[in-house]
């Protein structure tokens, strides 16, 4: 187990007062059985009512309304943590499960829902051709199967770090040959989505003390990752960024079919669109010395 301190702060700056259209943040940690959340405060200035909601997938939402203007937005938000995932972990896979192609039931395929189904066209079969490719015959095994689709999206892409918000398609990230650790995510859970797999985006934290990890040039970063649904295992985590398989460096705050419902930070302003001089993001996650 290891206690983390997480420290994220987000500013917009603006070169005249500007009004500000409510704000939707997710940046509160995921509790879980691996993950146990011992503070958690979101401040903004200037001055917000803030009101706290879980959405559709149990992530907890606040959201900021402004009542006044201002030429600088800041918002913080600390959290502190115990984060217990194993970092080798073993996966009780359901007989049926073992290996690929298997079939979901019928309740597990209902509940999974739109998590089945990819969310990006691809009319020529591209990236639906490249995560067959990873199948090495019928049947394969499962968990093999999951953990070279995943290598096989940092041994295809190279990894390259994007300020700029949006995400690449799978197909895009395919063709450019490169991408950022949310393209990286999204190509993996659209390709397993195309195999038949249920799975979502998963955003939150990189904890990365030894400075070896892809997606941070400092001992934590904000981070996207994927998981998909193995009966009997449940949620499995990935990171196609690292190869990773499993959790014990990642802190989740938000799951979600599409990268877009998991933004740490969504909102607007109201003024000259060239009022917008831009805006700065830091991320500081440290471990707290006397850990067990």
């Amino acid at each position: 187990m290891i206690s983390l301190s997480i420290h994220h702060r987000t500013v917009y700056r603006y070169g005249c007062p500007v009004s500000f259209g409510p704000h939707r943040l997710m940046l509160r940690p995921r509790e879980s059985r691996d993950l146990r959340l011992i503070s958690s405060h979101v401040t903004v200035a200037p001055a917000a009512v803030v009101t706290w909601a879980q959405d559709v997938f149990g992530n907890a939402v606040a959201t900021s309304v402004f009542q006044t203007t201002a030429d600088t937005l800041a918002i913080d938000s600390v959290a502190e943590l115990e984060l217990e995932a194993t970092a080798w972990p073993v996966f009780d896979i359901a007989a049926e499960a073992i290996f690929f192609p298997f079939r979901y039931t019928d309740d597990e395929w209902t509940d999974l829902g739109a998590l089945t189904i990819p969310q990006y066209a691809d009319p020529e079969g591209r990236l639906r051709d490249w995560a067959r490719a990873f199948v090495a015959g019928h049947p394969t095994d499962t968990l093999a199967l999951l953990k070279d689709l995943s290598a096989g999206v940092s041994a295809w892409i190279s990894y390259q770090s994007r300020d700029d918000e949006g995400v690449q398609s799978p197909t895009e990230t395919l063709r450019r040959g490169w991408g950022s650790c949310r393209d990286f995510a999204v190509l993996f859970v659209e390709a397993a989505r195309s195999l038949g797999f249920g799975a979502r985006i998963v955003s939150g934290y990189l904890f990365n003390p030894d400075l070896k990890m892809l997606g941070s040039t400092d001992e934590g970063s904000t981070h996207a990752w994927a998981e998909v649904y193995v009966p009997g295992a449940g949620w499995i985590t990935f990171d196609p960024t690292n190869r990773g398989v499993g959790g014990s460096n990642l802190i989740p705050v938000a799951v979600a079919r599409s990268i877009w419902q998991a933004m740490p930070v969504r909102g607007s302003f109201s003024g000259a669109p060239e009022a917008f001089l831009g805006m700065s993001v830091q991320v500081f996650v440290t471990s707290q010395k006397g850990a067990a």
